[in-house]
């Protein structure tokens, strides 16, 4: 991974900003929705303190019985169809069946469905009623309670009869229809207003269970109250919805309607909202479907103030992009609860203010980072191209085997003047490479000093030998004194060679370059060469068209001489040379590949050095191998701009040498 990635993944570590912003803006907004519910709780606490002071709402006392408003006329005829839109809030009648309350101006009306598969009929007039299937109704007024008993033999009206004594107020016979199913039967009638009745009671026999006959399960009265209604508008704080519930949930009074309309703000879109309640609101209740304008509400928040413990709960609104905050109290004194105030309030502010916070801090954090990553980027991309510089400089320093000379701008190492690491790094590098130079030159001119050092001792010792020749010795003394002339004679061409290599680089120096078809040098050479290697095989691959180049074929061919040479040292007797040629994109290239022992990894970057040989040591009579060879191959392909190589063959038979030439620079004439 290079260093502008690896800082685009440290400028990676700004994204903690807006994380650290949203946990901000989600404490902020937590902050704010709790402030607001505990002043929604003060009002409601203050408003049900009032509702207890003023008396508005009366002590409960037990169990009872909600009387519902009635959504339309109720026709009284023993069937459910008027009763559908209050079936979902029926009260139960113990495991019998459930019960129905309505109200209307012309009075109260009763319905009772009981679950009964096996019946036993009888009138209510009939002596035997009480033994079969009945209901027993209990009706209270202020001056008292009356039981009645309605059964009937089949289908259709009847009439109750009265078990108790006359109480002013209360009827002696009660009208009400009976009708029956596969699953038992309903009873129905109405209960005229003037009756002013407070409580009521309904108790189910079923004859093939057996149990009481005469018991009733009565209850006082609860229904909603215009008149509590009016006095808690006159308590609640604007734009809030209050409603009085019984402790079992029952409606008692209302005031005000939620106000969901959009605010001076505008309203959020969905896609606002999706944020709000993903990234933010996570503590909102779902918006239940039964909140509104229905007679028992059954929620979390009533449930808890029901036992006496005030709380505040934040659920969705019904339109897009709202919250509602719902509080609700106990109504009571002295630790007894009589009923829950529920404030309701409706609230677009607080998703606006949220949302706009977080698009803010969206907005500065995606600017802080893309300012950010640009600064690193281009720190990145320049730290990159000075760094880059600095291998290309090192590279080109060790193609040319350490020597500066020529490569850099101005004969210096580049940014040696930077202040920074980089600065310092480069001055290192050139130091070094300064030394690496002056080894390099001395190697380099080692060969020509050491020949012209080595012939006058040599002459020396040649000299004194010749004088021993004439001189007396003794028999014994001549083969030292002839391998002392054959240790001389092989000086002598150690010299020679050393003196020829550096004739060489000033011939290779020197060279003249002419236009050539490099296919006629290769062809020549290889011509030649056949006579030359004995029972070997050379193959020679040539381009089809042309191959041009501004070039000192004479070098060529003694480069390639020398690669001969190196090749046939390590070829098999019956082995195999290939010498090609073939055009690249800035010249040409000529290799000769060998079947032989493969290179060792080591040794292939010096092969091209002086005096470096991978053959064996000679045996006595021999021509010594000094590794000025290749080294003359480097020199002119280096003459020639271009590089020599060595390399294995993909295959393993083998190992082959290239001459990479880009040609000669031209020169221009004088005028």
């Amino acid at each position: 991974m290079n260093l502008r990635r690896k800082l685009l993944l440290v400028a990676l570590c700004t994204l903690a900003l807006p994380v650290a912003g949203w946990l901000y803006v989600r404490q902020m907004e937590a902050l704010l929705r709790d402030g607001q519910a505990q002043a929604l709780l003060a009002s409601a606490g203050a408003v049900a303190r009032s509702l207890v002071v003023t008396g508005a709402v009366q002590p409960e006392s037990g169990r009872a019985w909600y009387v519902q408003q009635t959504p339309g006329p109720i026709t009284v005829d023993g069937y459910g169809d008027d009763w559908a839109p209050l079936t979902p809030w029926s009260q139960s009648l113990d495991q019998h069946g459930k019960l129905l309350l309505a109200a209307d101006d012309d009075g109260l009306y009763l319905y009772a469905v009981v679950r009964n598969t096996r019946r036993v009929r009888a009138d209510a007039d009939d002596a035997n009623a009480l033994a079969a299937d009945h209901l027993i109704l209990t009706l209270g007024n202020a001056h008292g309670q009356r039981r009645y008993l309605l059964a009937s033999a089949a289908p259709g009206p009847l009439t109750a009869q009265p078990l108790d004594p006359a109480v002013d107020g209360l009827p002696d016979l009660l009208a009400a229809q009976w009708q029956e199913d596969g699953s038992g039967y309903q009873v129905e009638l109405r209960l005229p207003a003037t009756l002013h009745l407070r409580a009521l009671g309904v108790g189910v026999y079923d004859a093939s269970t057996g149990g009481d006959r005469m018991a009733s399960d009565t209850r006082a009265l609860l229904s909603y109250s215009g008149k509590l209604s009016g006095e808690l508008a006159q308590l609640v704080p604007d734009r809030v919805q209050a409603r009085v519930l019984a402790s079992q949930g029952w409606l008692l009074a209302r005031s005000g309607r939620l106000n969901t309309a959009p605010g001076a703000d505008g309203q959020p879109g969905w896609f606002a909202s999706l944020i709000y309640r993903s990234l933010l609101a996570t503590r909102l209740e779902d918006a239940s479907p039964w909140s509104q304008d229905v007679p028992r509400l059954d929620t979390t928040e009533v449930r808890e103030a029901s036992i006496g413990k005030p709380i505040a709960v934040w659920r969705s609104g019904e339109e897009r992009g709202s919250v509602v905050l719902a509080a609700a109290v106990p109504i009571g004194r002295a630790g007894k609860v009589d009923g829950v105030l529920l404030l309701e309030q409706a609230s677009r502010s607080v998703p606006l203010l949220a949302n706009k916070a977080l698009l803010g801090l969206l907005l500065t954090s995606f600017g802080v980072l893309l300012v950010a990553g640009g600064i690193l980027l281009a720190f990145a991309t320049r730290l990159s191209l000075r760094l880059g510089r600095l291998r290309n400089a090192a590279e080109r320093a060790q193609l040319n085997d350490g020597r500066l000379d020529g490569l850099f701008e101005q004969g210096r190492f580049p940014m040696i003047d930077a202040p920074d690491e980089i600065g310092d790094l480069a001055r290192s590098f050139e130091r070094l490479f300064e030394v690496v130079d002056g080894y390099t030159d001395y190697l380099r001119t080692l060969a020509s000093k050491l020949s012209h050092e080595l012939n006058t001792p040599l002459a020396i010792v040649k000299s004194s030998l010749d004088n021993l020749e004439h001189a007396a010795l003794p028999t014994e003394a001549q083969p030292y004194l002839a391998r002392a002339r054959d240790g001389v004679a092989r000086l002598g061409a150690l010299v020679r060679a050393m003196s020829e290599s550096s004739r060489m680089e000033r011939s290779i120096t020197a060279a003249e370059p002419e236009d050539v078809d490099l296919r006629d040098v290769v062809r020549g050479c290889a011509d030649a060469y056949r006579a030359l290697i004995g029972t070997r095989r050379l193959d020679c691959v040539l381009p089809d068209a042309p191959l041009r180049l501004h070039c000192a074929p004479e070098l060529i061919a003694q480069a390639l001489d020398k690669l001969l040479d190196n090749a046939l040292s390590f070829t098999p007797e019956h082995g195999w040379l290939r010498l090609s040629l073939s055009a690249v994109t800035d010249g040409a290239e000529i290799e000769l590949a060998n079947q032989g022992p493969l290179l060792p990894e080591a040794m292939q970057g010096r092969l091209f050095d002086s005096l470096v040989s991978l053959r064996d040591k000679a045996t006595p009579g021999d021509a010594p191998h000094l590794g000025l060879g290749l080294y003359v191959v480097r020199l002119v392909a280096e003459r020639h701009g271009g590089v020599a190589s060595a390399r294995n063959l993909d295959d393993g038979s083998g190992v082959a040498f290239s001459l990479r030439l880009r040609g000669m620079p031209r020169q221009r004439l004088s005028g």
